[in-house]
């Protein structure tokens, strides 16, 4: 498959300006290999501590990053998990993928269409134009979250296997995300062989996710700076939004 058909997918995660010098760091660290061509996943109010404001110092730093062409999408709300999973898969879940962040995946409908309607509204106010999409922390969804997105008609939404449109149902990729976590020496370890082996992958469209944390190990700033140069040279960088015209 050739470049042209072949593309490449960054987001910058946990957006706040609880992790505003991180940021920076990723910015640096991403856009030699694919410039503006990435997203970001703005959280409005990071653990209830770090809300974002319209015409704060960050609100315009966002403000300008979405005119210089970044696309913004909703990541949670506060991005901490406040509700009690109702089954033992998702308690599984909450505690093998997340560090108490799966904000979305116990969250009844109602609940979770007034956080995605209620961030959505204040991060638009923000940027001046509408979302992408929307995007779960800790990519964990519920059924009042995938039935409140449903509901919301948001154009774009992740996990960490697919990519899909929630307004009209189709899917859009499929492939894992390569990330990295720290949380353990043996999660540091398996992060960097999987996106060793993943960035080689076959996939037509290749999803590369970055978070705050990452810009503090210097063996996953390594990764992701060798992970964005072979997926680069091969694959055309693009938006998410351009799967909604492929």
């Amino acid at each position: 498959m050739s470049p042209e058909h072949r593309i490449l997918l960054t987001s910058i995660h946990d957006v706040s300006p609880r992790f505003e010098s991180e940021i920076e760091g990723l910015l640096d660290l991403v856009e030699p290999h694919v410039g503006r061509r990435l997203a970001m996943l703005v959280v409005p109010n990071h653990w209830g501590g770090a809300p974002i404001i319209a015409g704060s110092p960050f609100g315009t730093r966002l403000r300008n990053w979405a005119d210089a062409g970044i696309e913004m999408f909703l990541h949670g709300y506060f991005h901490r998990d406040d509700s009690v999973p109702q089954s033992s898969f998702d308690r599984f879940k909450a505690h093998f993928m997340t560090a108490g962040e799966g904000e979305f995946l116990s969250l009844p409908r109602e609940a979770a269409a007034n956080r995605i309607n209620e961030g959505q509204e204040l991060i638009e106010d923000v940027i001046g134009r509408p979302i992408a999409g929307f995007v779960a922390p800790a990519w964990l969804y519920g059924r009042g979250a995938l039935d409140a997105l449903r509901d919301n008609a948001v154009s774009l939404a992740e996990d960490h296997m697919r990519i899909w449109s929630p307004k009209t149902g189709k899917q859009l990729a499929q492939g894992p995300v390569i990330t990295w976590a720290s949380r353990t020496r043996m999660r540091l370890a398996s992060s960097l062989a999987a996106a060793a082996l993943l960035r080689h992958a076959p996939l037509s469209v290749l999803r590369v996710g970055v978070h705050p944390p990452d810009v503090h190990h210097p063996a996953i700033v390594r990764s992701i700076a060798r992970t964005l140069e072979v997926a680069s040279a091969s694959r055309r960088c693009a938006g998410y939004r351009d799967l909604l015209v492929a």
